[in-house]
């Protein structure tokens, strides 16, 4: 795999909405074919072949508007690794992590964004079948449900000062 499929490009909607990333070369194939337009390029990269040389893009928009319905972010273990930084939220260990329900099941917690968290084994073996506030071992962050922007913003690798704008990141 070279480094033309390795590169990230942020793929917009018609409407200039933030709806995906793909590889540099998929993004060069869709503007090539006059699927989507160039917005903006990557200033110090070049696509070249023997005859022609190409902008690198960095940021597409696709010149039809594609119907997405409201984008969630999938609740699994690995997104929920992804949100809490692959951190234990109450003593910020990477090592040896698990999920936790902050509300214990037995007291009626349920599998959900709010009630999920990252904890390293020491930290939910303590905790244990009690609240935080019980085990008085306070999170260090509150567990919640990201947007998709956010998802897409925070987890697609090196994000370049170009894509802010479009991922409300400004």
């Amino acid at each position: 795999m070279g480094p033309l499929s390795r590169s990230k490009v942020l793929v917009l909607n018609q409407d200039y909405q933030a709806i995906g990333i793909c590889s540099a070369e998929r993004a060069f194939v869709l503007v090539y074919l006059n699927k989507a337009e160039l917005l903006k390029e990557h200033p110090s990269l070049r696509l070249r072949t023997p005859t022609s040389s190409y902008c690198y893009p960095s940021i597409i928009r696709l010149r039809r508007f594609i119907s997405m319905p409201y984008k969630k972010v999938q609740l699994t273990r690995l997104n929920i690794f992804r949100r809490d930084n692959n951190r234990c939220l109450y003593c910020n260990s990477h090592k040896n992590l698990t999920i936790d329900h902050v509300v214990p099941k037995a007291m009626g917690g349920k599998d959900s964004w709010e009630n999920l968290a990252t904890a390293c084994q020491t930290c939910n073996s303590k905790k244990g079948n009690r609240t935080p506030e019980e085990a008085e071992m306070p999170l260090r962050q509150i567990p919640f449900r990201p947007s998709f922007v956010m998802f897409l913003s925070n987890f697609s690798g090196n994000i370049t000062e170009d894509w802010k704008p479009y991922l409300y990141m400004t």
